[in-house]
């Protein structure tokens, strides 16, 4: 079952063991998923602070179409 996380810096943080992270764009909203070796934890954000995010971001991104 995946995890949501509401902090932002503890999502970054995991990001450096994490094999991959995707991204899904929707109206409202973005979706982060950060898949680990052990758990797949998810991030929702608005689109404003997506980018920067994204950039700080220490593994793979894979942007995911609608």
């Amino acid at each position: 079952m995946p995890s949501e996380i509401t902090d932002v810096e503890k999502f970054v943080t995991m990001s450096a063991k994490a094999k991959y992270c995707s991204v899904k764009r929707l109206k409202d909203t973005v979706k982060l998923k950060l898949r680990t070796p052990s758990q797949l934890y998810t991030l929702k954000i608005e689109p404003l602070r997506a980018d920067e995010i994204i950039k700080k971001l220490q593994c793979e991104i894979q942007e995911k179409e609608k």
